[in-house]
Parts: structure tokens; sequence; C-alpha cells
């Protein structure tokens, strides 16, 4: 397979040298909109933009027989015959059963290959980090955990590194594509709410995780907002029908947000859009406190600790959850009324028709904050804008690490139809 980057061709949001995601993300790779609308190019100088378009077509709406290829892409029968053929002998795509019509040959679908392509994430939390290994289609296969007070690199590293090459023994090494980091944004910012001492986490200011890794794994290394990622990885992963334009809320340590416009993820000039955790909630004393202030981890953390009562639990598998009921109780009231309120500011800047709840909770409890907040929302007088509808996040409390993983998937794999010229 062609790589785009040799060939002239730039991802759109990846900056080669920085590895950095910086603008856009999408489902099918960067750039993406309507792959049944989209035209491919028969054209021999972007056979690369072809590959990808095939392998996104394929990725979005699951094994399709190569007629179905043509007419979804605007490819030719031949060219798509040609394409589907090679990336069927590099491994890429695979042929399923036979499926008989009423008239004519049985049509052969083509699908995604589990074993073509494998991909890392690491998710750098303020209490927890983890490790995922991907396959083609997104199954994790294998998994790693860890827990500590605050965010050490030298700690990470010792990590990441042996867990990392256990990993790589189980799967061939041409077929690694490369690993991604989701971690927050300054997380050097955070070291006193994170109970760091002074000056402990000056050194993630100063020291480039990204370059490190990819000095010493020898693979391509990206990195983005750890919310953002959580947001790309519904994107990318997400399951059933999505709409077009979301906000996605992800509640971690602190609660953070990524926002999708046209079936793209836009993360701005900085990288750091959506950071709906800053927005100002109003509080019943009149005065204001950040949304991360009110609807975070770090605050049920809080109460636990207040009431002499254990919070490891907090950090490890979420359906592990320890905690007491008045406590919960607590916690639940305040988040959902700040994530009410934080919805109905966004809405009158970003008009979306959706917003999304997810985060590293019990999947009982995430359904009970999208219910409440439902409902808050829907009581809540909001003159001169359209209330979107709240649902539950699908992918769950490993988001940050799939949305990591997700990046070297669509930097290798996946089309990029603003940075290719397309024929109509």
């Amino acid at each position: 397979m062609v790589n785009l980057q040799s060939a002239g061709y730039a991802a759109s949001g990846i900056e080669y040298g920085a590895r950095n995601v910086t603008t856009h993300f999408s489902a099918d790779g960067p750039g993406y909109k309507n792959l049944t609308t989209s035209r491919g190019s028969n054209q021999s100088g972007v056979r690369a933009h072809n590959e990808r378009l095939v392998l996104s077509t394929v990725r979005r709406n699951g094994p399709l027989a190569k007629a179905e290829i043509a007419r979804m892409t605007g490819l030719s029968i031949q060219t798509s015959a040609v394409i589907v053929r090679s990336l069927e002998q590099e491994g890429l795509l695979t042929r399923g059963e036979p499926v008989r019509g009423r008239i004519g040959q049985p049509s052969v679908p083509m699908g995604l290959t589990p074993d073509g392509a494998f991909f890392l994430g690491l998710k750098i939390g303020r209490r927890s980090a983890d490790i995922v290994l991907l396959n083609f289609i997104g199954d994790v296969l294998e998994s790693a955990h860890l827990v500590y007070d605050y965010p050490r690199l030298d700690e990470m590293m010792a990590f990441v590194l042996p867990a990392i090459a256990g990993m790589r023994t189980s799967v061939p090494q041409e077929r690694l594509a490369g690993m991604g980091i989701a971690i927050p944004f300054r997380i050097w910012d955070w070291a006193r709410i994170a109970g760091a001492p002074a000056g402990q986490m000056d050194e993630w200011r100063t020291r480039d995780i990204r370059a490190e890794l990819e000095a010493s794994l020898g693979l391509p290394v990206y990195l983005q907002n750890d919310a953002s990622a959580a947001c790309g990885a519904e994107l990318a992963f997400g399951k059933g029908p999505r709409p077009q334009d979301f906000l996605h809320f992800f509640i971690g340590y602190f609660i953070g947000g990524g926002l999708v416009l046209d079936n793209r993820l836009y993360t701005g000039r900085s990288g750091n859009a959506a950071a709906l955790g800053s927005l100002p909630i109003a509080q019943t004393d009149g005065s204001y406190r950040q949304l991360a202030d009110t609807a975070s981890l770090c605050l049920l953390e809080r109460a636990l600790t207040r009431a002499g009562k254990s919070s490891e639990s907090l950090w490890g598998p979420p359906d592990d959850w320890v905690v007491d009921d008045s406590i919960l109780e607590s916690w639940l009231e305040e988040t959902c009324r700040s994530l009410a309120l934080a919805i109905i500011a966004s809405c009158c800047v970003v008009d979306v028709e959706t917003v999304l709840i997810d985060g590293w909770l019990p999947g009982h409890i995430r359904a009970e904050i999208v219910k409440r907040t439902a409902a808050i929302l829907h009581e809540t007088d909001a003159p001169g804008i359209e209330k979107p509808e709240v649902v539950e996040g699908t992918i769950g409390p490993n988001g940050r690490s799939l949305g990591a993983a997700s990046l070297p998937l669509s930097d290798r794999y996946l089309v990029d139809l603003n940075a290719v010229l397309v024929a109509g």
C-alpha cells in the first residue's frame, strides 16, 4: 500500500513532524464527510487515495461486494476490482461467504481482515493510565492498567515500555502500524489539583513523551488531547446510527469534551477546542465555578475521603466501584445539574442535534446521569435555542485509550477527502 505521506499527501490534522493531531479527525479518516456521496479518482497518481477510500468504505458499511464498492466510491468497476484484489493480496481485505441472489452469479462480500493491522493506544490520566492493543476492526486484544497518586513521567515510561514489549510478541511486527497517546492538555497545570508536590510534574512541561516513546519503540507515535480522543473513539468505533453533529462529554478525573461537526472531530487551532470542562456554571449563591469543578470524578473522590471512605475503587475497573449511596447521590445531583447548564450554554454557540455522555463510569451510573440530565434540560427554560437529545455514548470507560489507538489507524489506512483532489 502506498504511503500518502511519501506520495505527497498529508492527512488533515496530522503534523507529521510532531505527530500532534490538531484539527480534524473523522470516523473514516481526517476530512471524511459522506462516503456514499464521495467519489474516488481513477488517476494513477492517486491510487493510494483510492485504496484508502475503499478501506474506509468497507469499514463504515461492513463487508461489501465489489460492485457495491465501485458504486459507493464512484470508482469504475475495473479500477475497483484492481484495488480490491491488491488489498486482498496485502492481507487487508478478506473474502466472505458468497451471497446468492435470485439471478446471476453469487456476490462475494469483501470485509476488513481483523489481523490486517494492529494499533496501540495509551491513555495518560490524572489517576491512572491504560494501554490497549487493537486489531484492524477495533477489537481490544490486550490491555494493561496502572493506578497512581499522580502521573510521574519516569514511572509512566517504566509501565509503558515493558507492557508494550509484551503485547508486541503477539502480533507480526510488520503489521503494527503505530501508537497513539491521549493525554490531558497541559497536564502540568493540574499538578496542585491532582495532589502532586510542588514541582513534581514540571517534567511533563520540558520532556516530550511522544518523541521519547517513538525513539524507544521504533514506531510512529501520535498525540492528542484526551477528551478529544474519547470523542474520536465514538467516531471511529461507535455503535449504531450516529448524528452528523454532536457534543461529547467524557467524565473522568476531570470532565472533558469534544465537538463533532459534519462527521468530523473539530479540535481547533491549538487542539483544545470544545474544552467543555472550562465552561462557567452558575451556582445557587450567584457565583460561578467551572464545569470541571462541579461534574468530575475528583469531586466524588474528595467526598469519599471527607467521609473517611476509600476512593481506590474509582480508579480500577468501573464495574467494581464501591461508593456509599448517599455520597453517590449528592455527586449525581450536582453533576447532572451542571451538565444540563453546560449543554444549554454550548448550544447557544454550536447548534447540535445530540449530546453524548460517556466516561470512566459503571454502565448503570452512566445511564442514570443521561436520564437525569435529559430531564433537567427539558425542565430548564432556554428560549432561543433548540434543545438537543441527550444519549449515552457507546464506547465506555476505554474511550480515551481507544481514541488514541485510532490515530495511527486514521493516518495509515483511512481516506482524507480534503487532502486529495477528488474526481466526480
